[in-house]
């Protein structure tokens, strides 16, 4: 594994029992690497397995067989608590459907992480109002997310994934539920961002136009993921 590899998967295969004696196969001795600074796009048909992909890079999940190495540290010998701090001080996550909390005002939202990694509050004022410009949502930071529509949803979403700096941000399906238009503006934003900030991108989208985007494209098929050749 190279010095600058953020997120690496060394002959992961992935299965899941189905009860009635059969699995089914989501991974096949799949071997990645996210050098630092790099940006990925995960493509593959509905129900490949991507979601699952993504999951298994946060330590979510585990392995059938084989290793996940995130910033140097294979994640399956790690304890729960040691899996979740490994998390918190390396990844960026965002999902499709923004999981932002109504009862929150937006800065209440982008705020999180740190009030889960017990990062006082003055520490991350600044941080907070440098994203919500870099965003164009400085406005409306004491807003309550249900006046915002669901792009700025999403841009608030990004926000919070990136406030402790992250390494690593993995995106399912970010644009998912736009439309095609402010979609491709999310995507080109995310992109910008963690590129400006030094960190690396994996990314689901069904998408090709946004697909292409990316500096890379990984391809998940019958459980085989292949990086696509670039012009």
């Amino acid at each position: 594994m190279k010095n600058d590899t953020l997120l690496a998967f060394r002959e992961v295969s992935m299965r899941f029992d189905r009860g009635d004696g059969r699995a089914t196969r989501i991974l096949e001795q799949a071997s990645l690497e996210l050098p630092a600074g790099s940006s990925v796009a995960l493509v593959g048909p509905s129900g490949s397995g991507k979601s699952t992909l993504l999951h298994l890079a946060a330590g979510i999940l585990t392995p059938t067989s084989g290793q996940v190495f995130l910033a140097g540290q294979e994640i399956s010998g790690l304890s729960e608590v040691e899996r979740t701090v490994l998390r918190r001080e390396n990844l960026g996550l965002v999902f499709q459907f923004f999981h932002l909390l109504p009862h929150l005002s937006v800065a209440e939202n982008i705020a999180l992480p740190a009030w889960v990694a017990s990062v006082p509050m003055n520490r991350v004022e600044e941080r907070l109002d440098h994203l919500l410009e870099r965003v164009g949502l400085a406005d409306r930071r004491d807003d309550a997310v249900g006046k915002l529509s669901g792009g700025e949803m999403q841009r608030i979403a990004i926000c919070r994934a990136l406030l402790l700096k992250p390494r690593v941000v993995l995106a399912d399906e970010p644009t998912g539920s736009l439309d095609e238009k402010t979609g491709r503006a999310i995507m080109d934003l995310l992109l910008e961002l963690v590129a400006d900030e030094a960190g690396s991108l994996l990314y689901v989208t069904h998408d090709n136009h946004l697909a292409a985007r990316a500096g890379s494209i990984w391809n998940l098929h019958e459980g085989r993921v292949s990086a696509e050749a670039r012009a």
